[in-house]
């Protein structure tokens, strides 16, 4: 176990109310990071993992395009959807119940995914299956704010994005992989047994990280106060939106860039799947980059405001070689250039907004999370509209959410805690 009731359970840098702890055993530190990892990967994993096998779930359950993409609108919602209620829930109960019954209902979903008869059940065990994913990343973020603060949190979280970068790279390949001995219904079974072993993870070696006297009363009035003070505090409003505004930007690009690069540029499946898993590894090697950076040269703030302009000059960058018809090359090292930049962007990001809600890290882990996935939501939708015949519209999102984190980040507001 990480943790025991006899051992510290924050690094130097601790969480109120755990002053003069000793420092967490550096042993049990990679296994902290590959179990919230993995939580806070799953529901990129369960995106991103059945991707290949759309048109053959199409063909085998008789249903439209539209709706097999409604599998994946309604996980999104899920997502949303779930990190609200688990967050606040979590802040009064703990962490360690919440955690247990989500990733019970994530192998529940996933089961059911796999046994699916028709499109319409497969609508609701895939909307089961996101409320387990979002019980599964709101928390993970709130236990990291639970166990550490400032420098240290964001070091951790930057190690969190090792595990996270792996999903969107390893995903796609194992989907497409399974699917050549297998039909699509292995993928879901595969995803309840990676939801199975992160249950008995838990289960055996992740305590509770909140204990009762730091907890909220056990009232949603508490809650609500909660939540309308995190919606009034522009210093945790900013950071939060920053980040959500970079994650539409590279959900834009995960929703677009397969018809893109593919009808548009003539990229081959197996080509496709090269690019998106170096993108992902971008993601991987920045973060791992940012968490050694900070407070070594860099202070946190700083890391964020240079890895968002980056990432909005990437994007210029991308929409100028989609509307000039520059060459792919050129367009590829552009959307490296954006994608890569969100393993700075969350971990700094995410940090700075929670440093000052202890107690509360549930609900402003849900608030962050449901911003997130909605503005992510908005910007594919607004793309949609606009079309998707080439890479402008996919290029023109990218940069208006890019640029609009950068604005943001810079805006300041008097009398903001």
């Amino acid at each position: 176990m990480f943790i025991t009731q006899d051992e510290p359970r924050t690094l130097p840098e601790a969480a109120p109310g755990t002053a003069g702890a000793r420092p967490l055993p550096a042993r049990r530190r990679p296994g902290l990071v590959l179990i919230l990892g993995s939580l806070s990967a799953l529901g990129a994993l369960s995106i991103d993992m059945y991707l290949p096998a759309m048109p053959s779930m199409s063909r085998q359950l008789h249903a439209s395009g539209p709706a097999i993409q409604l599998t994946l609108t309604v996980f999104v919602i899920g997502l949303a959807a779930g990190q609200v209620l688990a967050g606040p829930l979590s802040d009064m109960w703990g962490r360690r119940r919440p955690l247990l019954a989500g990733m019970a209902l994530y192998v529940a979903g996933s089961v059911w995914c796999a046994l699916v008869p028709g499109i319409g059940q497969l609508i609701a065990a895939r909307l089961v299956q996101s409320l387990g994913a979002a019980v599964a990343a709101v928390l993970a973020r709130a236990i990291v704010a639970d166990l550490f603060r400032g420098t240290a949190m964001t070091q951790f979280f930057s190690a969190l994005m090792l595990v996270n970068g792996v999903a969107p790279i390893a995903a796609p390949v194992i989907g497409g992989q399974l699917l050549t001995v297998a039909t699509w219904r292995a993928i879901f079974a595969l995803l309840a047994g990676a939801g199975a072993v992160l249950l008995l993870a838990v289960a055996v070696a992740l305590p509770e990280s909140l204990p009762a006297p730091r907890r909220q009363p056990a009232s949603l009035l508490p809650t609500a106060r909660s939540l309308a003070g995190l919606a009034s505090d522009w210093r945790y409003l900013r950071y939060v939106l920053a980040a959500a505004l970079m994650f539409a930007a590279v959900f834009a690009y995960i929703s677009g860039s397969s018809l893109v690069l593919q009808q548009d540029y003539g990229l081959s499946a197996q080509q496709f799947s090269l690019v998106f898993a170096v993108n992902g590894l971008g993601i991987v090697l920045f973060g791992q980059a940012s968490g050694f950076l900070a407070d070594r040269a860099a202070s946190e703030r700083t890391l964020l405001r240079f890895s968002l302009a980056a990432a909005s000059l990437g994007a210029l960058g991308v929409l100028l070689a989609a509307a000039l018809g520059l060459p792919l090359p050129m367009l590829l090292v552009c959307l490296f250039a954006v994608v890569s930049m969100l393993g700075v962007v969350l971990p700094n990001a995410t940090s700075l907004a929670m440093a000052d809600h202890g107690s509360a890290a549930g609900a402003a882990s849900s608030l962050q999370g449901l911003l997130q996935f909605l503005v992510g939501g908005l910007a594919a939708a607004a793309m949609g509209l606009a079309g998707q015949g080439t890479a402008v519209p996919m290029a023109a999102t990218m940069f208006a959410c890019t640029a609009a984190a950068v604005a943001i980040l810079l805006t300041r507001r008097r009398g903001s805690r």
